[in-house]
C-alpha cells in the first residue's frame, strides 16, 4: 500500500508504527499534511468491504494513536488526515479524509 501513495506523490514518514496504545500502519506526508492510513485487507467483500471495518471506536483509537506520533515525533504546524485504504483481492479503494 505504501507503494500506491509513493507512486501519487506521498513521502513514507513510518510504516507498522507501534506503543503502547497500539498501532498506526502508515503515516505519510504530501506538502503541509501527514496521512495516517488505515490499511484494511479482505480475500473478498462478502462480509463488506475494508472501509466497512473502520467504525467509531476504530476512528476514536487512530486519533488516539495519531496525537501520540505527532507528540512523539515533535511535528507542528501541518494539516491532519485519515485515509483508509481498502484492499479487496487485487483491487485497492483510497478513502482520502474518510474521517
Amino acid at each position: 500500500m505504501a507503494r500506491w501513495y509513493e507512486r501519487h506523490g506521498y513521502v513514507v514518514l513510518a510504516r507498522n508504527w507501534r506503543c503502547i496504545k497500539g498501532e498506526l500502519d502508515l503515516i505519510l506526508q504530501t506538502g503541509r499534511t501527514v496521512v495516517f492510513c488505515e490499511v484494511k485487507t479482505r480475500a473478498n467483500d462478502a462480509y463488506g468491504g475494508g472501509a466497512a471495518a473502520v467504525g467509531w471506536a476504530k476512528q476514536r483509537r487512530l486519533r488516539s494513536l495519531a496525537a501520540t506520533w505527532l507528540a512523539a515525533t515533535d511535528v507542528h504546524g501541518v494539516e491532519v488526515r485519515f485515509d483508509v485504504a481498502a484492499v479487496t483481492g487485487t483491487q485497492i479503494e483510497v478513502i482520502e479524509a474518510a474521517f
